[in-house]
């Protein structure tokens, strides 16, 4: 659990803009999320996110007062690539990360609220599922999807999930749930906060990978 206490989400403002400085460095170390889900078959979605991340921040530091909250970096790729955005640039980008951001968003809200089979409650396949299912799917094809399947059969037991959480500490499953819980609630209301700004700026793009 210490991955994700160590390294909260700030708290939004009323006007819940998201600052681009703070978002970055908090998401930065998600990557390492994946490792506990899985560092070999969940090694793709890692290397996505790092790549989205990288090239955000390449673009936030050419002009970081320009681009100082994520809405005012959308409104000036906007303007500077016309007819090209939001196909293009840091926005391509941050599109696809906030799905991933979700994906996470989604499986542990899953874990903290109980869902679980019942016939093995040990077994994190049904908050994947979930978190899948609402968050990536649509934008993947056939083949990506055959890829996840086969991603679930390797994903590790629970315990063993907030164990690797945890940094390898044995850590009581509530306690453990109950950080997590706390960090969700900055968590979801950054991720949030992003969908609604490209819904506003009608910046998503439909198509699969």
């Amino acid at each position: 659990m210490a991955l994700l206490v160590e390294h909260q989400f700030r708290q939004l403002p009323a006007d819940r803009q998201v600052e681009t400085r703070p978002f970055l460095d908090a998401v930065s170390y998600l990557p390492t999320f994946f490792d506990c889900l899985g560092p070999t078959i969940f090694a793709p979605i890692k290397s996505d996110i790092c790549s989205n991340i990288t090239k955000i921040k390449a673009v936030y530091d050419t002009n970081p007062g320009r681009y100082k909250t994520l809405q005012m970096l959308l409104e000036a790729e906007k303007e500077m690539h016309g007819g090209e955005w939001p196909k293009v640039g840091a926005t391509l980008e941050l599109m696809w990360l906030k799905r991933v951001l979700r994906f996470i968003q989604v499986f542990l809200q899953s874990l903290v609220d109980g869902e679980k089979d019942n016939s093995n409650p040990n077994l994190i396949r049904v908050n994947i599922t979930k978190a899948y299912e609402i968050a990536l799917k649509r934008y993947h094809g056939w083949f990506v999807q055959q890829l996840f399947k086969a991603a679930l059969y390797a994903a590790p037991y629970k315990s063993d999930f907030l164990k690797a959480l945890s940094k390898g500490r044995e850590v009581k499953e509530e306690e453990c749930l109950e950080k997590i819980r706390k960090f969700l609630i900055n968590f979801s209301s950054t991720v949030d906060a992003v969908y609604d700004m490209f819904s506003r700026m009608n910046a998503d793009l439909d198509y699969k990978v």
